[in-house]
Formats: C-alpha cells, sequence, structure tokens
C-alpha cells in the first residue's frame, strides 16, 4: 500500500510539473502577440519578389508607412496632450503618452488590418455613422474612424479618457486629411 501512495504522489507530482510547463508556455501574449515578446521591437517581414510578377494587394498596401500619414504633431493635437515618437510595427503606428500620464494612444491602421478592425466593430454592434467626403467609403465609431480609398483601407483610433463625443469632429477632420494624403 505504501508504494502505492508514493507512485501516485510521484505521477502526481509529475504531471503538475507538466501541467505548470504547459500553462507558461501557452500564456497570455503580450501587446506584440509574441509571449515574453515585445511590442516596442519592430518585427521584419521577409517578401519574396518573383521576376515579372505583378505586387501583390498586400505587397502595394504595405507600401505605406503608416507613421507617415499622421504626424507627432497631430496625433498630438488630436489627444490633446504631449506623446512619445512613434512606433512602427509592420501596417501600424502608434503614439502613446507617457508613463507619467494623462492617459493617451493614437494608432493608425493600414490594409487589412483596419479593414479587419472595422469588421469586428460591425460584428460587436457598435454604432457606426457613414462619413461623407472621406475616401470611397469612411465610417465612424465612438473612438476611431475608417476609411478607404482605392482600395486600400485605413484606421485611425483614439484612446483617450474623456466623453468620445469631444473626440469626433477632431477625429473626422484628420480623417479628411489623411484620405487626402494618399
Amino acid at each position: 500500500m505504501r508504494r502505492v501512495r508514493i507512485r501516485s504522489a510521484a505521477m502526481l507530482a509529475g504531471l503538475t510539473g507538466l501541467v505548470i510547463v504547459g500553462l507558461v508556455g501557452c500564456g497570455d501574449p503580450d501587446e506584440s502577440g509574441q509571449p515574453g515578446g515585445s511590442a516596442a521591437e519592430p518585427t521584419v517581414a521577409a517578401t519574396v519578389e518573383t521576376p515579372g510578377a505583378e505586387p501583390t494587394e498586400a505587397a502595394a498596401q504595405s507600401e505605406v508607412d503608416p507613421c507617415s500619414l499622421v504626424s507627432k504633431q497631430e496625433a498630438e493635437r488630436l489627444a490633446g496632450t504631449p506623446l512619445d515618437a512613434a512606433v512602427r510595427v509592420r501596417e501600424t503606428c502608434t503614439y502613446t503618452g507617457p508613463v507619467t500620464g494623462p492617459t493617451a494612444q493614437v494608432e493608425i491602421f493600414v490594409g487589412d488590418g483596419a479593414k479587419k478592425y472595422l469588421d469586428i466593430e460591425r460584428e460587436l454592434g457598435h454604432e457606426l455613422r457613414p462619413l461623407t467626403g472621406i475616401g470611397d467609403e469612411a465610417y465612424a465609431g465612438l473612438e476611431a474612424a475608417w476609411f478607404n480609398k482605392s482600395g486600400r483601407w485605413v484606421s485611425i483610433r483614439l484612446v483617450r479618457l474623456n466623453d468620445p463625443a469631444e473626440n469626433r469632429k477632431p477625429l473626422e477632420d484628420l480623417a479628411r486629411k489623411v484620405a487626402g494624403r494618399l
């Protein structure tokens, strides 16, 4: 009977160890989407070009630097506070408020990510207003504006701890300016 208890305890300890290792390995990813990664470390994507081949739609969309669409001064004006320098990760650009506050962030998405963000907002049933005079198709929500110009989707998102109604006009005005740059 004693041997059975010792074996059971050893098996339980081994299984507990495996579960812990599994949970650590499957932990929540940070903002970069990678376990233990860093959102501030840009990821480099390699592309392979075939001579004589036409560039794909994704490659054409990635040619636009999202940080070139909204300047730091424009992002600060939108956020109503000083922001840190832009951080680009693939098709996104993010200006964040300093750690000392206030809470503020401006995000610019270009391409499929911008369209997916809009699709998710629709699926969640969030209120979206059509915007006129911005690209081929445009919408605004409480914290973001989306537009499509010549097949390229762009979204501008503002995170602030204020009444979102205060941000509506500045967000729409910036979307108009950015659409004019494409």
